[in-house]
């Protein structure tokens, strides 16, 4: 497919409070160009259910997100089809780019949208949904499950109560 391989520009600016950290782009946002762009995604049904959004807004509207303090990177850039098309070094080299990118941008959270992944990239088999105790540089890390229709396990209120969480979690901190 025409789309496989390709990248898509990260939603970042400095002091971000939140940037949403995908596993990777799929071949739909491949295709389209937007981030969680496949219909049936529910990152961006999450947002809005969580309270980040005022409205539910469509891929192509990702650049509203910057004006709200919030961003959007993936820990490999590359699109595949599926997540089991990426190699178990890709997971630990897009965590050292993130890393970079953490360190440069400083934003006050990052949220890593994958449990499996975020395990396998910082090698925390044991990570847990929520904050973690570790910092990058002074970033806070939390985990949120992916937000993929082909996830089953997390239906759509669960990953809006998880999201919820975090959202509450931004208002306390970036209000100190």
């Amino acid at each position: 497919m025409a789309c496989q391989g390709k990248t898509i520009p990260d939603v970042i600016a400095p002091n971000l409070r939140v940037l949403f950290c995908g596993i990777n782009p799929g071949l739909y946002s491949g295709w389209t160009g937007h981030h969680f762009a496949r219909p049936g995604n529910r990152f961006w049904p999450a947002l809005h259910a969580s309270g980040f959004t005022e409205r539910l807004l469509s891929p192509a509207e990702k650049d509203e997100l910057l004006k709200e303090g919030y961003g959007i990177t993936n820990l490999i850039a590359r699109t595949t089809a599926s997540e089991t098309d990426l190699q178990k070094d890709e997971f630990v080299k897009g965590a050292r780019r993130l890393r970079a990118k953490l360190l440069k941008y400083r934003p006050t959270f990052l949220a890593v949208l994958g449990i499996g992944a975020f395990r396998a990239a910082f090698a925390k088999p044991k990570a847990q949904p929520g904050r973690q105790e570790d910092r990058i540089g002074n970033t806070i890390v939390w985990v949120l499950p992916n937000p993929s229709g082909l996830n089953a396990h997390y239906q759509a209120k669960e990953l809006a109560r998880l999201f919820s969480e975090l959202r509450e979690a931004v208002e306390v901190e970036c209000a100190r």
